[in-house]
This record gives structure tokens, C-alpha cells and sequence, in this order.
């Protein structure tokens, strides 16, 4: 499994500039919000998720998209509804630890097996805030180098609009 490192070389080898900023881990997006401090441009939460026939999506939304976990499975060709996937499977596909997921994860995933699904909204930023497979710093990186990321691992992402319904009265995220 690649780690950090392996990471911000890979990203070196494409010329892909960074910033890293180490915190303490953060498990969540309000952990996040209170400890980051400053760091500019869109930031990111990431939901691991699987549909009934055990198909894997990371969904790598804006941190304060509400997702409509509900009606989502419709939008990415899931067959029917999706659940979060495990942390054995975390660990297996993406090579990070429950709480560390993070649209850097695709590394890992050498056998295609995750469909990664990217909030359009994220693309209105110049930077995306992602971590840097631990949760323990975020890593700064131009929109355009993300998706450039996810072309050398063989991950094309689906961008869509991730946003709930305003009148749904179902499960979002």
C-alpha cells in the first residue's frame, strides 16, 4: 500500500505542486472546521460507500454539501441504495484507516475496483483541501492537479451536482 510519502512523490512525479499542513487527526468535518485553522480554498469530506451488489464509490463532496444518500444511488448507476462500505474495505481499496478517507485514497486502488464520484461544487475553487492519507495534516492542491491525480491512477471521475433536493425529507450526509 502506498503511504504519505509514496503520495507526495507520486504527486512530485507529475509536477504537481502542494502545501501540507500538519494538525492533530481530525476525525470529522466539524473537528476540522475548529482545528485547521485558515487554510484557503474548498475542502473536502469523503463518504466510502458500497451498493447491493458490492460496487464501491468514494463520494468526495464539498465539506458542507448535505448529500442526499437516499436519492444518490439513482444519480451514479448504483443498483439500489447505497451504504457506507467497510473498514476492511477502506483499508483494502484506498490503504487508509476509517476516519482518514480522502480522495487521495485512489492510489491504492490499483485494480479499479472504486468509482470515485466528485461534488461539481468542488470545481468552483481554485484549491482543494484533501488529507494526505492520515488525518493528521491536509494537503493544498490546485483543482486542476486533482483531477490530473485521478487521470494517472486510472480514476475519471464522475462530477455531479451532490446537493439534496430542498424538499427531501430523506437521509443525506
Amino acid at each position: 500500500m502506498k503511504t504519505r510519502d509514496d503520495l507526495i512523490h507520486h504527486l512530485a512525479g507529475l509536477g504537481i505542486e502542494t502545501k501540507t499542513v500538519e494538525h492533530p487527526p481530525l476525525h470529522s468535518v466539524e473537528e476540522s472546521q475548529a482545528l485547521r485553522g485558515t487554510i484557503p480554498g474548498g475542502h473536502t469530506k469523503n463518504l466510502f460507500l458500497k451498493d447491493k451488489k458490492g460496487r464501491i464509490f468514494l463520494v468526495v463532496a464539498e465539506e458542507t454539501r448535505a448529500v442526499d444518500l437516499k436519492g444518490l444511488h439513482k444519480r451514479i448507476g448504483a443498483s439500489g441504495r447505497l451504504s457506507f462500505a467497510s473498514g476492511d474495505q477502506m483499508r483494502a481499496l484506498l490503504g487508509v484507516e476509517p476516519g482518514s478517507v480522502t480522495a487521495f485514497g485512489v492510489i491504492n486502488d490499483t485494480g479499479g475496483q472504486v468509482r470515485v464520484v466528485l461534488d461539481e461544487g468542488l470545481l468552483a475553487h481554485d484549491m482543494v483541501n484533501c488529507h494526505p492519507m492520515t488525518n493528521s495534516a491536509t494537503t493544498t492542491i490546485a483543482t486542476s492537479a486533482l483531477m490530473a491525480f485521478f487521470q494517472s491512477t486510472g480514476h475519471e471521475p464522475l462530477v455531479i451536482g451532490l446537493e439534496a433536493p430542498a424538499d427531501d425529507d430523506g437521509q443525506t450526509a
